[in-house]
């Protein structure tokens, strides 16, 4: 990149990354409890190239006339490391799969239960029409279109 832009005053000190980098020491061989000058270092350079990263997309954002920065200017900006850019596209794409994948996914499921504070309860299923039998079935196989409705024993018991 660039020279290192001189830090602030404010930031002077304060470790942003501590813990994931004693982390990333140890899953890389260091000791345990690493000597806290190596962890400072670590950090300011790690916070440097972020500062350094944002600064420069920024850069990018404002010679194509936007005041917004967008994924491409990131991407402009870590495209001269192609191992830094193929990673980046690597999570952005991990990133689209889980959206998708949560999309699809009803998160309603299991709901129906925990709003009436029936955890743990019986349920009996019911038909539209009310008649079951002992498993709570109505006998029928659904193909005439009844659909089910679970209920709480207790609800069924009071109505």
């Amino acid at each position: 990149m660039t020279e290192p832009r001189a830090r602030a005053a404010r930031h002077k000190g304060q470790l942003n990354f501590e813990k994931e980098l004693r982390g990333l020491l140890y899953a890389h061989g260091d000791d345990p409890d690493p000597l806290p000058e190596t962890v400072r270092v670590l950090d300011e350079i790690t916070t440097d190239f972020i500062i350094e990263t944002c600064h420069a997309a920024s850069r990018h954002a404002t010679l194509n006339n936007r005041q917004k920065v967008k994924l491409e200017d990131f991407k402009f900006v870590v495209g001269q490391d192609e191992r830094l850019l193929g990673r980046m596209t690597e999570l952005i794409g991990m990133e689209k799969e889980l959206k998708e994948a949560r999309k699809g996914f009803n998160t309603d499921e299991g709901k129906i239960g925990l709003e009436r504070g029936a955890v743990g309860k019986k349920r009996k299923r019911v038909s539209k029409g009310g008649e079951k039998g002992e498993d709570g079935e109505d006998g029928e196989d659904g193909e005439d279109g009844d659909e089910d409705i679970v209920q709480d024993a207790s609800a069924a018991a009071a109505g």
